[in-house]
């Protein structure tokens, strides 16, 4: 399943009236990244950053000078989010922003069966709270020191290893040395299930480019992230 994770910064909070002025996504596939990220800061076309707004994601007018416009990213942003589950912390947020971004080109709304609000999600999980994505990295042992303002890539990332947490998603994609599974009713085992190993394994299907890209893209990452652990497993593997 291809999903993206993604965030928003704006001029301001609301979106009739305020613009996109970074987009910042990150893709899944079967809740592993790909490498394939899509970021850009964007040019509010004279929409003046809020001064509380500023605060939280300190991108001043200045740094937009030059930028493209969401006119000039539209057909790209809207390529990479075909077909994709969409996965975002307070989702309604972000999605009201793009949708009105794309109505202001006559583009198609973000349809809402696609959209994922890990928001939501934790506050399911943990109805105590808090659940704040900074609230979250500290639950799950994520590294967000690097973090001191908001920024859509950045915050995506993080987010990418807090959804797969909330999804249980680490010991079920992981546990890949398990070959059988039973359970003991009254003293009897029955077998569930037993997994026949291949005689030889497959081919990989990444290219070199795929494991740099990858690389790349968990050398940014905090020294607790899950990728860091699951390549060191890995690693440790191939040298037993």
């Amino acid at each position: 399943m291809r999903e993206i994770i993604f965030d928003t910064e704006t001029t301001g909070l609301d979106a009739r009236e305020d613009r996109v002025i970074e987009f910042g996504g990150i893709e899944l596939v079967n809740k592993f990244p790909t490498g394939r990220t899509f970021h850009h800061y964007i040019n509010p076309q004279g929409r003046a950053v809020h001064p509380e707004a500023l605060a939280v994601h300190g991108i001043g007018d200045d740094q937009l000078v030059g930028k493209p416009t969401f006119n000039e990213l539209a057909g790209e942003l809207a390529a990479f989010l075909d077909g994709a589950m969409l996965v975002a912390h307070n989702a309604n947020f972000d999605i009201g922003f793009l949708n009105a971004e794309f109505a202001r080109l006559g583009m198609p709304a973000v349809d809402p069966g696609v959209v994922i609000d890990t928001l939501a999600l934790a506050r399911r999980k943990h109805p105590m709270g808090p659940n704040s994505l900074d609230a979250l990295c500290r639950r799950y042992g994520i590294d967000n020191s690097h973090r001191e303002k908001h920024g859509a890539l950045l915050d995506s990332e993080l987010l990418a290893e807090v959804y797969i947490e909330l999804m249980g998603g680490k010991q079920a994609a992981f546990s890949l040395e398990i070959q059988s599974q039973t359970v003991i009713v009254e003293s009897e085992v029955d077998v569930v299930a037993a997994v026949r190993m291949r005689d030889r394994p497959l081919a990989p299907r990444l290219q070199p480019e795929d494991l740099e890209a990858h690389r790349a893209l968990v050398a940014r990452l905090g020294s607790g992230a899950v990728w860091k652990q699951v390549d060191q497993a890995y690693a440790d593997e191939a040298s037993a």
